[in-house]
C-alpha cells in the first residue's frame, strides 16, 4: 500500500495490546508523526508506570502530547482538546496524516463526537462519596436514581466509577449529567479512521502480567518515590501502578501485594476499555490474537486502512 490515508488515523485498543510498537512502524511507513491520546502520558516524570514510548521509539518518530504538564498541575479532557487541535492542524499542514494512538476513550470520544461541559474532578467530593459507599454499599446508585434517573438507567449498579463521577458532577454543578450532555461542545473538524487492536482476553491478560513484572524490574517503585517527592496532585497518584505502589510505600501492603494489585487493576481497566470501545461508532475492529510479529501486524493495519 502506498496511498496515504486522507483522514487522521486513530489507533486505539486496550492497554498492553501492542499499540505502541504498531504505531511506530505505521508512522515510519507513512513518514508521519504520532499524537498520544493517553491521559497519563501527558505527565512528566511518569515513564515506567504509564508505558511511555521509549527513547529510541521517540527518536525515530516525533511524538506529541507526551510530557506536557507537571504532576502537580491539573489537566482536563477539555484542555486536551484545546491542545491537540492545533497539533493535528500542524501535521495536516505539512501534508502528512496525523496518527493518534492511545487508550483513553474519553479523549477519543471528545475529539470525534464532542464533549459536554462538566466540572473538573473535585477530590473532596469524590472522597466523601467513596466513604459513603463504603459505609452503605449500594447507596450511591440509589442516590443517582433519585437525582439523575436518565444516567442511572445507562449504568449498572456495580459501575461505581461512573456513578461517583455522575454524582460528583451533580453536586459540583447542580445539574444532572444527562442535562449537561445536551450541551455538547463541537468535535474536532476532521473525519477520523478508527482502528481498534484487540486480542483474546486470556492472551491479553498474560501480556499484562508480563508487562507489570517488567515495570517492577525496571524501577517502578523508585519512580513512584521520586514522584511523591514532587508533591503531585491526586490525579496522577490515582493512576494504576502509582496508587498501588504508594500504598506499599506508606506501609499499608507488602510489595508482593502491590504487584498483584497492579495486575488486578490493569486487568479490570482493560475490561472497561473493551466495553467502552464496543460503543465507539464507525470502529474498525482488528483482531491480532496470536500475532506478535510486528511486520504482520503492520500488514493487517494497512489492509484495514485500504478498506476503511
Amino acid at each position: 500500500m502506498s496511498i496515504l490515508p486522507d483522514k487522521p488515523v486513530i489507533l486505539l485498543g486496550p492497554t498492553c495490546v501492542g499499540k505502541t510498537s504498531a504505531s511506530v512502524m505505521l508512522a515510519k511507513y507513512f513518514d508521519t508523526e504520532i499524537i498520544s491520546t493517553d491521559s497519563m502520558q501527558i505527565y512528566r516524570h511518569m515513564d515506567i508506570g504509564t508505558a511511555k514510548p521509549g527513547i529510541e521509539e521517540r527518536r525515530g518518530v516525533k511524538h506529541h502530547m507526551i510530557d506536557i504538564v507537571e504532576p502537580h498541575e491539573s489537566y482536563s479532557t477539555g484542555r486536551y482538546i484545546e491542545d491537540v487541535g492545533p497539533v493535528i492542524d500542524s501535521i495536516v499542514n505539512k501534508g502528512k496524516t496525523p496518527l493518534l494512538v492511545g487508550g483513553t476513550g474519553l479523549y477519543i470520544r471528545a475529539m470525534t463526537e464532542g464533549l459536554f461541559s462538566a466540572p473538573d474532578t473535585d477530590w473532596a467530593i469524590r472522597d466523601r462519596l467513596i466513604s459513603d459507599e463504603k459505609s452503605t454499599p449500594g447507596s450511591l446508585y440509589e442516590r443517582l436514581k433519585h437525582v439523575d434517573p436518565d444516567t442511572a438507567q445507562k449504568v449498572t449498579p456495580r459501575d461505581l466509577r461512573r456513578i461517583i463521577r455522575a454524582l460528583e458532577v451533580y453536586i459540583s454543578s447542580g445539574a444532572p449529567v444527562s442535562k449537561l450532555r445536551s450541551k455538547l461542545t463541537k468535535p474536532l473538524p476532521y473525519e477520523f479512521i478508527k482502528i481498534c487492536l484487540v486480542r483474546e482476553r486470556e492472551e491479553l491478560y498474560a501480556m499484562i502480567e508480563k508487562r507489570v513484572d517488567i515495570m517492577i524490574a525496571s524501577g517502578l517503585k523508585e519512580e513512584v518515590i521520586r514522584l511523591m517527592e514532587l508533591n503531585p496532585s491526586q490525579t496522577p497518584m490515582q493512576a494504576i501502578g502509582y496508587k498501588e505502589m504508594k500504598s506499599h510505600l506508606d506501609g499499608e501492603i507488602t510489595l508482593d501485594e502491590a504487584v498483584e494489585n497492579i495486575k488486578k487493576a490493569t486487568r479490570r481497566f482493560a475490561k472497561r476499555q473493551f466495553i467502552w470501545f464496543r460503543r465507539e461508532k464507525d470502529l474498525h475492529r482488528l483482531d491480532i490474537t496470536g500475532i506478535f510479529d510486528e511486520e504482520l501486524i503492520l500488514k493487517k493495519i494497512l489492509n484495514t486502512l485500504v478498506n476503511a
